[in-house]
């Protein structure tokens, strides 16, 4: 019989994570189920709740994990980008262009969008306040644009993640035009 090795608390952890990014995605924070989550993670609901405490607890540490994996990609993205260009433009761009690759993953973007129509709950509101604050702070810090000039790059964030959510066919049927929406489309 082959050996067996137990993973660490924090590599369970992590998978249970993951378990749960893939059942919040598709039915966000209210309409999944810890005992679908534990299903998926291939873990017992006592172990789940053993070491998240609460669903809610889960779901936190789901959307850190989430925002927290956009935050990095915009980071090492705007760092590379002022090495070689350091305008607001150029750097504007680049993360852009990380953030399409981003959008590939399609639990990612289900996953942030869950995260905002779960915002009825104050607590998560706090949350995803507090981490879409420090990704607007970081693009801020990363490219040196001004107010004005954020809220486009994220206006246009935002129409990306709504084109990425329908899906290829929203690009193709050419009903808006979007440059990075092609991109995202082409990528899949």
């Amino acid at each position: 019989m082959a050996p067996t090795t137990r993973l660490s608390a924090e590599d369970r952890r992590d998978a249970i994570v993951a378990a749960a990014n893939a059942e919040f995605a598709k039915t966000g924070f209210f309409g999944t189920s810890t005992e679908a989550i534990a299903r998926r993670a291939g873990v017992s609901q006592p172990y789940l709740f053993q070491l998240f405490g609460t669903k809610k607890d889960l779901y936190v540490a789901s959307l850190r994990h989430g925002f927290g994996r956009t935050r990095m990609a915009f980071e090492v993205a705007g760092r590379k980008a002022r090495s070689e260009d350091p305008s607001t433009e150029h750097v504007l761009l680049a993360i852009g262009e990380a953030y399409c690759l981003l959008l590939r993953d399609r639990e990612l973007l289900l996953c942030q969008l869950q995260a905002y129509a779960a915002c009825s709950d104050p607590e998560i509101r706090e949350v995803v306040g507090e981490e879409f604050t420090r990704i607007y702070r970081t693009v801020r810090e990363l490219s040196g644009a001004d107010d004005p000039a954020l809220e486009d790059w994220f206006g246009k964030g935002m129409l990306m993640n709504t084109a990425a959510a329908i899906g290829p066919e929203m690009a193709v049927a050419g009903d808006f035009s979007f440059a990075a929406t092609g991109r995202i489309a082409a990528a899949r």
